[in-house]
C-alpha cells in the first residue's frame, strides 16, 4: 500500500505517469491502474496538495483486497467457486485464456494475478506448463555471460559545472546471476572493449559465451545465423578465447539475465546512490561497487543463497582461466590515403607505401602503435606520436624523387657547395637562406649539382661567383650564366681602371698636406 501512496503522490505532484512508472520501476500499466481510481474521484495533477495519511485512506477505500485479510479470503473464495470448472478446462488452454472466459461466461471478478496465483496453488503442474513459452535450456556453470547498458542517470561534472550522461555497463553470469557493473560516459569502442577486460579480470576468469545486444560497438551486422561482428569485437574474443553468440533483434528474452541485472542495478545500486554527490567517475565507481558488492552477496527472496554462493560454489571452478598476458585495447578505423601518400589519425599523418595513393585502407590503432591494412596484408607500421610531430614517414614508402630530397639537409648542402668553391658555399648558403623554409630551396640546389655535372665545377664556381656578384640568388640565374657563357667574363669591378683626367677641381693627396 505504501508504494502505491508513493506513486499517486508523484502522480497528484504533476510527473507524467510514464515518468513515474520509469522512476519507480513499474510497468505504466499498474501506474494507470491505481490513476484510474484517483480520476474517477475527481483528484487531478496539481490539485489541492493530500498529506500521506490522507493518501493512504483514500487507498484503503479504493484497493479492500491490499490491506484487508478477509477481502483476499473472499477473492480466493470466488475462485474455488469454479474449481471444476478450471480443471476441466487447464487441460486445453492456457491460464489466462482460461481467466478470460471465466470473466466472460461467468462473471468471475477476479484479476489475472490472483487467478494465477490460486491455479498454480492447486494446480502446481499447470505451473510449469504456464511459464515456459519459449524453449530455454538450463545455462550450465561458466557457459554464458550476457552483456547490456542501462542509463544511470546525469552527472554534474565540478570542472565544467554541465550534467554529462552516465550509462552502466552491466556483465552477468546467467548462471550464478553473478554480475559486474561499471560506470562510463560512453558506449564508444574504447569504453565497450576495455569494460569487458576489467569484467573479466573481475570474475578471475572466462565463460565460454558471449551474449551481448546488437550494439554496433559489438556487431555491426545482426543476423542470427551469420552475425556479422566488429573487428576490434572479434579480435578480443579471439585473445581470450570465447563465442560471440549476440542475442536476437528485440528478443530481449534471450538476454533474460543482464535484462533482470539492469533492472536490479536501477534499483538496489543506483536509488540508494540518487542523493549523494561525486566529484569523479574514480567516486562513484567506488560507490557503485560497494552496492554492486551488496547485491551479489544478498540471498535471492526466498532462498537460502546468493548471487556471490553460487559463484564461488559451482561458477567460479567452471570459469576458463585467463591469458597470460592482458587483452591490449586496439581500435579500428578506415581512412583514405592521400596525395601526398600519407593518411590521418587523430589530426597526425602516417605514411604508406606510394603506390597505395587514394586507397581506403584498414587502420589498427592502439596506445603505441598503428598497424596499416590492405585487406589482410599489413602495408606499414608506426610507433604512435603523441608528440608536437605531425607528419611521421617512413623513407621507404616515399618515390625515389622524393627520397632524393630527403637524404639533403641545409649543412649537408652547403658542405657540397663549400667542397666545389668557396664562392659556391656562399651561394648555397645564401639561397637556403632566401626562403621562407630552406626545404623550399632542396630543388634548386638538386639543380645546381647536376650543373656541376653539366659545366665542371670551374665554371660553377665563377657563375655562382658572377651571380652573388650582380646580387641575383636563383638557381635561374646560375643556369643562364653558364648558358650564355658570362661565367668566362671577368667580373665587374675586376678590369684595369684607367687614371683620372687630369683637372683643377681634382686633388690628390699632397693638396692636403700642402694646406697643413
Amino acid at each position: 500500500m505504501k508504494d502505491i501512496v508513493e506513486l499517486l503522490m508523484h502522480w497528484h505532484a504533476g510527473r507524467p505517469k510514464v515518468v513515474v512508472a520509469a522512476s519507480l520501476g513499474t510497468d505504466p500499466k499498474t501506474v494507470r491502474k491505481y490513476v484510474a481510481k484517483a480520476e474517477e474521484a475527481g483528484i487531478s495533477p496539481g490539485g489541492p496538495p493530500l498529506s500521506q495519511a490522507e493518501w493512504g485512506a483514500l487507498v484503503r477505500g479504493w484497493f479492500p483486497e491490499l490491506v484487508d485479510a478477509r477481502a483476499r479470503s473472499l477473492t480466493y473464495a470466488s475462485v474455488h467457486e469454479h474449481h471444476d470448472r478450471i480443471e476441466g478446462m487447464l487441460e486445453t488452454n492456457t491460464v489466462a485464456t482460461v481467466h478470460q472466459r471465466l470473466r466472460d461466461e461467468h462473471g468471475l471478478a477476479v484479476g489475472i494475478t490472483s487467478f494465477r496465483r490460486y491455479v498454480w496453488l492447486e494446480f502446481p503442474e499447470q505451473a510449469t506448463a504456464d511459464k515456459v513459452t519459449v524453449m530455454r535450456p538450463d545455462v550450465e556453470p561458466g557457459e554464458e555471460v550476457q552483456i547490456d547498458y542501462g542509463h544511470l542517470g546525469k552527472w554534474l561534472d565540478p570542472r565544467t559545472g554541465k550534467f554529462r550522461r552516465v550509462w552502466a555497463f552491466v556483465m552477468v553470469l546467467a548462471f550464478s546471476r553473478h554480475m559486474f557493473v561499471r560506470p562510463t560516459f560512453s558506449m564508444s569502442q574504447s569504453e565497450w572493449t576495455a569494460a569487458h577486460v576489467e569484467g573479466f579480470d573481475y570474475f578471475g576468469g572466462v565463460p565460454r559465451r558471449l551474449i551481448p545486444d546488437n550494439l554496433k560497438t559489438g556487431v555491426i551486422k545482426p543476423d542470427i545465423y551469420d552475425p556479422g561482428l566488429n573487428r576490434s569485437y572479434a579480435e578480443l574474443a579471439e585473445h581470450y578465447g570465447v563465442l560471440i553468440d549476440p542475442a536476437r533483434a528485440l528478443k530481449p528474452k534471450d538476454k533474460g539475465a543482464v535484462e533482470a541485472g539492469v533492472l536490479t542495478v536501477e534499483r538496489w545500486v543506483l536509488a540508494p546512490l540518487r542523493n549523494r554527490r561525486f566529484f569523479s567517475l574514480a567516486d562513484l565507481n567506488q560507490a557503485i561497487a560497494t552496492q554492486v558488492a551488496m547485491v551479489n552477496t544478498r540471498p535471492f527472496r526466498g532462498e537460502a543463497t546468493s548471487r556471490q554462493d553460487l559463484f564461488d560454489d559451482q561458477e567460479r571452478a567452471a570459469l576458463r582461466p585467463l591469458p597470460t598476458s592482458r587483452y591490449e585495447l586496439a581500435e579500428w578505423k578506415k581512412a583514405t590515403v592521400s596525395i601526398d601518400y600519407h593518411l590521418a589519425v587523430d589530426h597526425r599523418f602516417y605514411s604508406v607505401p606510394y603506390q597505395l595513393v587514394r586507397r581506403r585502407l584498414d587502420v589498427r590503432v592502439t596506445t603505441t602503435t598503428i598497424e596499416i591494412f590492405d585487406g589482410h596484408k599489413r602495408v606499414a607500421s608506426h610507433l604512435r606520436e603523441h608528440g608536437a610531430r605531425r607528419y611521421i614517414t617512413d623513407p621507404a614508402h616515399m618515390p625515389k624523387s622524393h627520397r632524393a630530397h630527403l637524404e639533403w639537409t641545409p649543412s649537408k648542402l652547403v658542405a657540397w657547395g663549400e667542397a666545389v668553391s668557396s664562392d659556391t658555399g656562399v651561394f648555397v648558403e645564401r639561397l637556403l637562406e632566401s626562403r621562407p623554409h630552406p626545404e623550399h630551396a632542396y630543388r634548386a640546389c638538386l639543380g645546381l649539382k647536376k650543373l656541376e655535372r653539366q659545366y665542371g665545377p670551374e665554371r660553377l664556381s665563377a657563375a655562382c661567383a658572377r651571380a652573388l656578384a650582380i646580387g641575383s640568388i636563383s638557381y635561374s640565374s646560375v643556369k643562364s650564366i653558364l648558358a650564355e657563357g658570362l661565367d668566362r667574363l671577368a667580373l665587374p669591378g675586376d678590369e684595369a681602371t684607367p687614371p683620372p683626367p687630369a683637372h683643377e677641381n681634382l686633388r690628390g693627396a699632397t693638396y692636403w698636406k700642402e694646406e697643413a
